[in-house]
């Protein structure tokens, strides 16, 4: 059965990797968390107190860095590996989220992450998520689709996410983060978050995620014709 590239950029919290681990699941697909790689690095990167500014230190330690992503049975998802530790809770932590756009400008970085991202669609049959993947990462994807919501209803998801594991945080702490994010991932020099001129736009404010993977499915169904 002919197999596709299929991509969901958009903006934080906006549901991209909900509506890519469902896309995948129901296709048969594999899900690809490409903001996982970036908050994998970060984590890395603060943890072993590493002065990204500096290109000559930044590369010798990615060098160090290896990133997998392992299927957990008990979770029945795929989670993300730094150097065979299982990071995916960690790479969640506020801390982290408030640096990984500064990381994820990096040129060296984004190469790096980039030439994982591309290795894994060779076969095709993936669904990958972030904020690149349909302009940088898989131009040629079969299918691009584009997320957004409005600004207080991805506070007000994000603080949900974000509560359950830390009950100090503040909403007021989660909107400056998302309001940063999404400043910064617009305005870097390296590939930029934009929309891909042939990707499809999806407005998820008020449709529910059931109505939305039925939207995505009927994309897919008219590119596999």
């Amino acid at each position: 059965m002919k197999k596709i590239i299929i991509t969901i950029d958009g903006w934080s919290s906006c549901g991209k990797s909900t509506l890519a681990k469902q896309l995948a699941k129901s296709l048969g697909y594999v899900y690809i968390d490409s903001g996982a790689m970036y908050r994998a690095v970060t984590l890395y990167f603060l943890r072993n107190h590493i002065d990204w500014t500096n290109d000559e230190i930044t590369l010798d330690a990615l060098k160090n860095i290896e990133l997998h992503f392992v299927y957990n049975d008990k979770s029945q998802q795929s989670e993300m590996h730094l150097n065979d530790e299982n990071v995916e809770y960690l790479i969640r932590d506020l801390v982290v989220a408030e640096k990984v756009s500064e990381v994820a400008t990096i040129g060296l970085v984004r190469t790096f992450a980039v030439e994982q991202q591309q290795k894994m669609g060779e076969g095709k049959g993936i669904v990958m998520d972030g904020r690149d993947i349909g302009t940088t990462v898989f131009p040629d994807a079969e299918l691009k689709i584009f997320m957004t919501a409005e600004i207080l209803v991805r506070v007000e998801r994000r603080f949900k996410e974000m509560f359950e594991k830390n009950p100090n945080i503040t909403i007021e702490e989660v909107k400056n983060n998302l309001e940063m994010r999404d400043y910064i991932d617009s305005n870097r020099e390296v590939s930029p978050l934009r929309m891909a001129s042939d990707a499809i736009l999806l407005d998820n404010t008020s449709i529910s995620m059931e109505e939305q993977l039925d939207f995505a499915l009927k994309l897919v169904s008219t590119k596999l014709k």
